[in-house]
């Protein structure tokens, strides 16, 4: 049966204005999973309405009574876990255990969101005047307009709101066309079920075609005050011109072109399981997928003799099946840009280990590839599928010149058994994140997350999310009279 979702506008679900709908589709059965309301203009601003005229009271209630509603909203993530796993698969294409790890980090997050709500915030400052004592205070800014991505629907959604609210602001949440349900309306459903008030958390979405106007009407609203992104690059670096046509800040976390580096003196069989799960978890479908695995020149043959086998025996097709690792990617459009990839890359010479060939339907199978040039498509576009590349490296500067040769800079994973070895390389990656003796797909909800270069700026994550959401304000208080010179 087809599931039908309004818009959610000041704790209502309503159609949108026009009447229009978008269809949902599931990406292995070709099915529509929903039909969700095609917002226009007026819809978003009827959003921003509704956020603009809850946020003084959200803002104003006890944060404690803030930190309840989060942490309830934690505990009944928590219980829909199956209901998650069927989701993401039917709208998806999520595994079981993708959608799982969904479910846990999600709830996870709202409850370091809730911590927040109580931490300290805020600084006592010196001053240059007798009997003045000076305060940093943080403060909420009001309506944040977040986009939420469909890869990781669910701990992305909640991203997208989690901080924002913790710092007090309410959000205008404007929904992924491939996975609006998961991203969005049932975030927010979760929430209301924890007691959220109306009009706190508003949720758009769109026909594909309307995407832009949709985007660019929501950022120039002037009472929304920032902006949230979570997706590509060439996405976000138009949201980030729009928010800074419009002098608002913005956190942007974006792709990555990530390496795992596996030194010398690695546990092979280690090496061989920490690169299969950074590269294919999610069909390579994460933003922290490991695109080129490098091994140092003695290991090299052997491991990918062992990496091969290990890939090529991974389990793949529906995703609702419990042994599924390599689901479907999100479109049947999107395998064929992974396939297009993969055939350039042999064209020009590449080597094919396991995998290659066409997808069937949106399924691409799990592809490793040698002796990939560098004139290549897949040398510097990021895979987003299931395909890696495997290069020898020589020495620690070889290793680190090619981990750093691309425009982007997310994460890294060092496996080695030399932590100190490892800490050394880990200092000269340019990324916003390193794994030493790990892969490099990692999420902690108290720790910094973001990139650097054209993966974004801004960081999600602890008191580094609440700063990210909310206005430092200096404040004085004079204890005594001041004497003026006239």
């Amino acid at each position: 049966m087809t599931l039908t979702r309004d818009l959610l506008i000041g704790g209502k679900d309503v159609p949108a204005a026009s009447g229009r709908t978008e269809e949902d589709v599931n990406p292995f059965t070709g099915e529509v999973y929903a039909r969700v309301a095609a917002a226009g203009p007026e819809d978003v601003r009827r959003a921003v309405d509704a956020a603009e005229a809850a946020f003084g009271g959200w803002a104003a209630l006890s944060p404690f009574a803030r930190r309840a509603i989060l942490l309830r909203a934690a505990d009944i993530m928590d219980g829909k876990a199956e209901q998650v796993a069927g989701m993401m698969a039917d709208e998806a294409g999520g595994t079981r255990p993708w959608a799982m790890f969904n479910a846990r980090l999600a709830a996870d997050i709202l409850r370091e969101a809730a911590a927040a709500v109580t931490a300290p915030r805020g600084e006592v400052l010196t001053s240059q005047q007798e009997g003045v004592l000076g305060m940093a205070v943080r403060e909420p800014l009001g309506v944040v307009a977040a986009f939420a991505p469909w890869n990781a629907p669910v701990i992305l959604g909640v991203r997208a709101v989690a901080a924002p609210l913790a710092a007090g602001n309410t959000v205008v949440v404007k929904a992924s066309e491939d996975a609006p349900v998961a991203c969005a309306l049932f975030v927010a459903d979760v929430l209301r079920e924890a007691g959220l008030p109306d009009g706190v958390v508003n949720v758009v979405t769109n026909a594909r075609e309307d995407a832009a106007e949709i985007a660019e009407t929501l950022i120039a609203d002037p009472r929304v005050r920032a902006v949230n992104f979570t997706g590509s690059t060439g996405v976000g670096r138009i949201i980030g011109t729009h928010a800074a046509r419009h002098l608002k800040p913005a956190v942007l976390e974006l792709g990555g072109k990530n390496s795992v580096i596996v030194l010398e003196d690695a546990d092979l069989d280690h090496a061989v399981d920490a690169a299969t799960f950074g590269v294919f978890m999610n069909a390579g479908q994460i933003c922290m997928s490991g695109d080129r695995v490098l091994v140092h020149e003695s290991l090299v043959d052997e491991f990918c003799r062992r990496f091969a086998a290990k890939v090529a025996a991974l389990p793949s097709g529906d995703p609702t099946r419990p042994e599924t690792v390599i689901g479907p990617l999100v479109t049947a459009d999107a395998a064929r840009r992974v396939a297009a990839l993969v055939r350039d890359a042999v064209d020009k010479g590449a080597t094919v280990l396991t995998g290659g060939g066409e997808p069937e339907g949106a399924v691409h199978p799990a592809t490793v590839l040698t002796g990939v040039p560098e004139d290549a498509d897949l040398h510097h576009a990021e895979a987003f599928g299931p395909v890696c590349v495997v290069r020898g490296f020589a020495t620690d500067d070889e290793a680190v010149a090619l981990a750093n040769d691309t425009d982007n800079g997310l994460t890294c994973g060092i496996i080695t058994e030399n932590a100190t070895h490892g800490l050394k390389l880990a200092r000269r990656i340019r990324t916003g994140i390193v794994h030493v003796n790990d892969q490099s797909v990692g999420d902690e909800p108290q720790a910094p997350f973001g990139g650097v270069k054209d993966s974004g700026y801004g960081r999600f994550g602890g008191r580094w999310g609440i700063e990210a959401f909310s206005a430092t304000r200096w404040v004085t208080v004079a204890t005594e009279h001041a004497h003026y010179p006239f």
